[in-house]
């Protein structure tokens, strides 16, 4: 590898953790990585999870903990003429190079931001730690940078707390954080994964922004192949701890070399509906139908409890067998409206009237909603439990016998959620969800967390479910190529509102509103 402007160079890299009860062990999770990134450019890492590119930059940055090391190789990073390497520095001297020339942005800024901090003491606490500025310019250069990020009215946001943001806001905040140094080297790991997809564009905006103006040079980790092309001028594919690819987005995308890099790009760009409408829809059974439906939240003001209204009067009909989709932004109202479908927000107005059983509904983390301390089977079996259906070895049977609907083998009937990736944790969930054979199903973003194939193999196990046993899905989701290809009709909500309805194809080819088609113009 040529050197003469390389930021950053990972060569021949193997990290490892110690063993559980064999310390002086090392478990090697990553073997022989190698690539670079020049002063000033846009680097993507992609990869399934699981495949060493967060592990990897972890180690850039001495964040790995848990005991983690680098075990072979080095990591060298480019300190005005001379090069050092990160891997033998000791703690004290990592921690003078973060902020000042790396710095790194995480997925979920919740758990990233001090929740008893205010943002602004947040951001004022790298200048303190790294300048000797006095107190009055560190607020105004904070200010000035909340406001750089894209945050309105900086001085009100000063002292708010992380959990008074949204999802969008907070993020804004973790990159106001890395960048009021004017860090070399910023890391961004997965920063948008969770977001709305007009935020999603806002936000890699911003990183494009620093490293056109600042000259910053960006590490963006992604599984999502669309925020890497439009970011990024090269990447680094990985697989299973190692780099299988590397080269230019350009290439790489349209002459990909590697089986593996091929089923990661087929699986982000699938195109078709995965879907065969005229075999589907009923539209002569009406299982859902709203009339002029609202929802609210209690909120407490001065004392006195007052009512919110987050959905609107929105009146809508769902028929037997059919897809339907819900797609606006974080706040839009949709993933309340499902949790009142499922009987799990009680405040309402207007009429809904659902011709099945209680709907069940399956939740954007499983991880969050499957109890950690019960094993899979206990999970399965607590539905037929509480209604009385079978005996306890027929509810075994059926648990297992749903482990194998959704593509698990039996033996995961003993097994618990943490053992389990993401993927196979929501298959857990869809099966939790269908257990008792109820018609409706409400999804709330069911795959917007997970990899790129996973999230395929989820779509299609969905739908082939659907058909055998006869579901009518509500499918919430703010990724709308997710929602193009796998729905009959589509629902677009803006401020608690239904805004435009119709036909899938139709919508996504011929958008009548304006919020539609900014939605449609964002998608990556």
């Amino acid at each position: 590898m040529e050197k003469q402007n390389h930021l950053l160079e990972l060569c021949n890299v193997s990290v490892g953790f110690p063993k559980k009860g064999e310390k002086s062990q090392m478990n090697v999770v990553t073997h022989g990585v190698s690539f670079y990134v020049e002063q000033g450019e846009a680097l993507g890492i992609v990869g399934e999870s699981g495949s060493g590119k967060s592990v990897s930059m972890l180690a850039a940055a001495g964040l790995l903990g848990g005991g983690g090391k680098v075990v072979e190789g080095s990591i060298r990073f480019r300190h005005g003429e001379d090069s050092v390497a990160l891997n033998t520095l000791t703690k004290k001297q990592m921690e003078g190079l973060l902020g000042d020339d790396i710095a790194m942005v995480f997925q979920e800024p919740m758990t990233s931001l001090n929740p008893v901090m205010t943002i602004g003491k947040q951001v004022e606490e790298m200048l303190e730690l790294h300048t000797d500025i006095p107190k009055e310019e560190r607020r105004e250069r904070v200010l000035a940078m909340l406001g750089e990020v894209g945050l309105a009215e900086p001085a009100a946001l000063y002292g708010k707390y992380p959990h008074q943001l949204s999802g969008g806001m907070r993020q804004r905040a973790m990159i106001a954080m890395a960048m009021i140094l004017r860090p070399r080297l910023l890391i961004a790991d997965e920063p948008t994964t969770a977001l709305d997809v007009t935020i999603q564009a806002k936000i890699l905006e911003l990183l494009k922004k620093f490293q056109t103006e600042y000259k910053t040079t960006i590490i963006l980790i992604s599984h999502d192949l669309g925020v890497i092309r439009s970011v990024c001028g090269r990447a680094v594919v990985m697989c299973g701890g190692e780099v299988v690819e590397q080269g230019d987005v350009k290439t790489l995308f349209e002459q990909p070399q590697m089986d593996y890099t091929k089923r990661l790009l087929a699986a982000a760009l699938g195109k078709g509906s995965l879907l065969k409408k005229a075999e589907i829809a009923n539209r002569n059974e009406t299982v859902v139908r709203a009339r002029d439906y609202s929802v609210f939240y209690e909120e407490k003001t001065a004392g006195k409890k007052i009512k919110r209204e987050v959905v609107k009067n929105v009146s809508f009909e769902l028929y037997a067998g059919e897809i339907v989709g819900v797609v606006g932004e974080s706040g839009c109202g949709k993933s309340t409206l499902a949790k009142a479908l499922a009987g799990l927000n009680p405040l309402t107005g207007g009429s809904v009237d659902i011709s099945c059983s209680q709907p069940q509904m399956v939740f954007q983390d499983p991880y969050g909603s499957l109890n950690p301390a019960k094993t899979i089977g206990w999970l399965l079996t607590e539905p037929l439990r509480l209604h009385r259906v079978g005996t306890k070895q027929q509810q075994r049977e059926a648990a297992c016998e749903m482990l194998e609907k959704v593509g698990l083998e039996r033996d995961y009937y003993g097994r618990y959620p943490s053992t389990l990736s993401g993927g196979q944790r929501q298959r857990v969930a869809i099966a939790m969800a269908i257990m008792l054979k109820r018609k409706f199903i409400l999804l709330d973003e069911p795959v917007s967390a997970l990899d790129v194939t996973v999230q395929e193999q989820i779509l299609i196990l969905l739908v082939r479910l659907q058909k055998e046993f006869g579901l009518t899905y509500l499918f919430i989701s703010h990724d709308m190529n997710v929602i193009h290809r796998i729905c009959d009709r589509v629902f677009v909500m803006y401020q608690g509102e239904i805004v435009e309805r119709g036909e899938a194809e139709e919508v996504f080819q011929n958008p009548q509103h304006a919020y539609t088609k900014k939605l449609l113009a964002a998608r990556l």
